[in-house]
């Protein structure tokens, strides 16, 4: 079949993917095969396509194409999570556009608002996967609200809370004022952030009245100061020992609070002295729980200073911290200000920054939990890749906090727990099983009087149950039931790709999601991509502008070409400096190989031909190369190496392929090629086609699919993999130095400016195999090869040198003996130097004894490889001169 002369992203991608739509070649249905499982790690439903889930999504797909093509029941489980405190946020917004309060409406209309949301918007990012080519069981999309889904989060509250493991109580929390809600430690974002250190003076008190004595603190949050409740020393601080026991006076307020002593407070920061303000500092809670201190919360919900602030109540607490340093200013309680940088909280969704709050919330009890998470890495049960992440894991598991399970938003799960007139708390899942536990201590209550829980879960408690709620929740039940077929055969999944950033709040999760629910793993292997930067290290962001569009991307450099560009430049675990010229290098990948097509099948074949000799050892040295490097190509995937396995078939096919392969057997010009080696040629395309479809699925179905005549429903994508078989490394050496002799003297050529039409000699001393004459012969037009000892001795020409064996060729009247001679000598004088270093190690007692014996064994084979070179052309100096 005809094909174009360009290759055109656009008249491929969409076709094939419909194709490969249409014939259910995503589909997956458990059978006899071994099964290959892949769940998506869900994007968030309000998100659009970004360069990161590029680089995820392209690794999943290279992962689960391969898997299909070696014959394994390929899986890959598509769907988004709900997102709480971002989709709220985002429909929140609709509604304030559209001159809606949140608080005006209910619940139920807000919810009705935020489905209608979903809906329209919810699914942009699944369709934008299938422009990069995501070979997902579409069929089988989840969404972490579907009603079995999130029938599964409840069933799982009810079943931690049963155990005791799930609790209600007031601790500190993250608290986002923007988002109005508790957020986890892992949701937190601390940056570097400008900020000052203020030097206020706390005056003692002398029964209530400020006397002349005072102390000096340095806080960066003189806006809490109405909220402390004492001033810290180190009891090992000489310098205040003599304020043992007395008091302070807060300024402004004049409120008088203890001098403590704890030895948390460090002496070389600030003036060594610290003010308590347990409401709203998570260390200085600690202190004051050990101290018996008052708790005073001057914070709103919105951050704003509340009545037991006492002054600027109703002030946001930035637009107050700006006042109460003019207030200490004029009250001569500020001694100074001074620039100093912060690790500030920020929140992950709203860029709010952080407010540590006391706060009524649902907690779950971490710790038997993350013991058996552990044992699954440390065991090597579950591998990560790369295994530097081993030790922060292990960090994170044997440091692990109660987790906050609550927020307090309106769409998520709601926590299935109503409350009785007196207070009292009947967790069940539904409302009806709750009346059921409340009427056994008040046979009277009725289902009115039973309010739920306004807080729902956290998207987290809903994720941690992905690998297993999208085979195994749509049997109500779970998770008491037994796991049901889908589970048993999908079951533990294969690879998990995702970011490191959520190795704990996500993957931890599952992996004791897994052995509660399955007493198994979840997965087996864990690749954590790097992050994707720009070329100056930034981070992508919307606000720095330094992100490419994905899909534009796609559009001008094609799909293969974008994942092609991405992957290349990638390795787990290390951040991506992206530069668009990676993707250009893609599309130039694909442009070759189009073009490598249209050379092949350009050919005319002479049937009645015979094969020449060049074509026939360009076959056989090909036919060993391929199998070595499908055994290479091999054990970097069993290694994650996913970009080493890239690049090896880049360079198979755009070196070894194109640019010898096809150059050694191309007919000459108007003339046709053999039979035998046309074949020969074809079936290395079909299998380089195959190993490139998993990284470039697109171009691979357009060209294999015109490659031969292909029955009705056939495809690259459910072809098999080819094998590697036994093959020959003494033919791929031979060919090696063959491929050195010929770069040589091409090089002469172009160094002499002898034409590459003009036929030379060569004469040869050492290894190069007569099979190969042909090659160097067609390849260098070299039309004689002969033995170095037949070469006139006057002769004058070029020579060089491939490992120990020494080659020459003729030039006479073609070059400048002076010019030669000067270049023998350079070459000469680099070689002693080499030697010379090498010989010093070897003289060296303390580097000979101590040296491995590998080490020892490559100097002294430099130092012999060496002594040979310096020997022949210390001859071929004599005969130059």
């Amino acid at each position: 079949m005809e094909i174009s002369a360009k290759y055109s992203p656009a008249q491929t991608e969409d076709k094939w993917y419909q194709y490969w739509l249409d014939k259910g070649y995503f589909r997956s249905v458990p059978d006899n095969r071994e099964p290959y499982t892949i769940v998506i790690p869900p994007p968030n439903v309000t998100g659009v396509l970004h360069m990161g889930h590029m680089l995820n999504n392209t690794i999943q797909d290279v992962l689960v194409r391969r898997a299909r093509m070696l014959g394994k029941n390929a899986c890959w489980v598509p769907g988004t999570d709900h997102a709480s405190i971002a989709t709220e946020a985002k429909v929140v917004a609709k509604l304030r556009a559209e001159g809606i309060e949140k608080s005006s409406i209910s619940r139920e209309q807000f919810l009705e608002h935020a489905w209608e949301w979903k809906e329209k918007h919810g699914g942009i990012i699944l369709e934008q996967l299938k422009k990069l080519g995501a070979s997902c069981d579409w069929d089988r999309t989840k969404f972490t609200m579907d009603s079995d889904l999130s029938e599964a989060v409840i069933n799982t509250f009810v079943h931690f809370f049963n155990k005791g493991l799930i609790y209600r109580g007031i601790r500190m929390v993250n608290w986002d004022p923007e988002g109005q809600t508790a957020v986890s430690d892992e949701e937190v974002i601390h940056k570097d952030t400008p900020s000052k250190l203020y030097y206020l003076n706390y005056h003692l008190s002398n029964n209530g009245v400020a006397s002349e004595e005072y102390i000096t603190i340095a806080t960066t949050r003189p806006e809490t100061i109405m909220a402390d409740t004492a001033v810290c020393i180190n009891p090992n601080d000489s310098r205040y020992a003599h304020l043992k026991g007395k008091k302070v006076l807060i300024p402004l307020i004049n409120k008088e609070i203890p001098i403590i002593e704890d030895d948390y407070v460090a002496m070389d920061f600030g003036t060594g002295c610290l003010k308590i303000t347990p409401a709203h500092d998570i260390n200085d809670y600690q202190i004051g729980i050990r101290h018996n201190l008052a708790v005073i919360d001057i914070l709103d919900n919105f951050a704003r200073l509340n009545e037991k602030a006492i002054i600027l109540v109703g002030e946001d607490r930035f637009v107050a911290r700006e006042k109460i340093v003019r207030m200490l200013k004029e009250s001569n309680h500020l001694v100074k200000e001074e620039s100093y940088n912060s690790q500030i909280g920020y929140s992950e969704r709203t860029n709010a920054v952080i407010e540590p709050r006391l706060s009524l919330q649902w907690f779950m009890k971490m710790d038997q939990a993350a013991e058996s998470a552990l044992r699954y890495i440390t065991e090597d049960k579950i591998k990560l890749i790369p295994d530097k992440y081993r030790n922060t894991y292990r960090h994170w598991m044997e440091n692990v906090k109660d987790w906050c399970i609550s927020r307090q938003l309106w769409w998520g799960q709601q926590i299935p727990a109503w409350y009785s007139p007196s207070g009292e708390v009947f967790v069940a899942p539904n409302k009806e099983l709750a009346l059921e536990k409340a009427r056994l201590s008040n046979p009277q209550i009725t289902s009115d009087q039973l309010k739920q829980d306004e807080d729902v879960l956290d998207t987290w408690f809903s994720s941690w149950l992905w690998p297993i709620s999208v085979f195994d929740a749509s049997k109500p039940g779970f998770p008491e039931r037994e796991p049901n077929s889908e589970l048993a055969y999908y079951y533990p999944t294969n690879d998990l790709v995702t970011a490191p950033e959520i190795l704990f709040f996500w993957v931890a999760r599952m992996i004791m999601a897994g052995h509660e629910f399955c007493s198994d793993l979840p997965f087996k292997n864990v690749y954590l991509t790097g992050t994707v930067r720009d070329k100056l290290g930034r981070k992508m962001s919307k606000s720095l502008g330094n992100s490419p569009d994905p899909i534009k991307l796609m559009e001008e450099y094609g799909a293969d070409g974008v994942r092609v560009g991405m992957l290349l430049c990638s390795s787990a675990g290390n951040d991506i400096l992206f530069d668009e010229s990676q993707v250009e290098q893609g599309r130039n990948f694909s442009n070759k190989i189009w073009n490598a097509y249209r050379l092949v099948k350009g050919w005319e074949i002479d049937h009645n031909a015979p094969q020449p000799q060049g074509s026939e050892r360009a076959v056989e040295w090909f036919s060993s190369l391929l199998s070595q490097n499908i055994e290479l190509i091999n054990d970097h995937f069993d290694k994650f190496r996913l970009s080493d396995a890239l690049m090896t078939l880049y360079k198979l096919f755009w070196d070894d392929f194109c640019a010898w392969y096809l150059e050694i057997i191309k007919p000459s010009f108007g003339g046709k090629i053999d039979f035998t080696t046309y074949n020969s040629t074809i079936t290395f395309f079909d299998k380089l086609l195959r190993l490139l479809h998993p990284f470039m699925p697109f171009i691979t179905e357009e060209l294999w699919q015109n490659l031969e005549k292909r029955e009705s429903g056939e495809s690259v994508m459910i072809s098999q993999m080819p094998r590697c078989y036994s093959y020959s490394k003494e033919i791929i050496e031979e060919f090696e130095i063959a491929r050195s002799v010929i770069v040589n003297i091409r090089n002469i050529r172009q160094s002499k400016g002898i034409s590459p039409k003009e036929q030379l000699t060569l004469f040869v001393k050492g290894e190069l195999c007569k099979n190969m004459y042909v090659i160097v012969e067609k390849c260098a037009n070299v039309t004689k090869i002969d033995d170095m000892n037949v070469k006139e001795s006057n002769s004058t020409g070029a020579s060089f040198m491939v490992g120990t064996s020494e080659f020459f060729v003729p030039l006479t009247g073609m070059v400048d003996k002076a010019e030669e001679i000067k270049k023998v000598l350079a070459e000469l004088n680099h070689l002693q130097n080499f030697l010379k270093s090498v010989n010093a190690k070897l003289n060296n007692e303390k580097f000979v004894s101590n040296a491995p014996k590998q080490v020892l064994d490559m100097e002294r084979k430099k130092q012999s490889d060496a002594n040979t070179k310096i020997e022949k052309l210390t001859f071929l100096l004599k005969e130059l001169e």
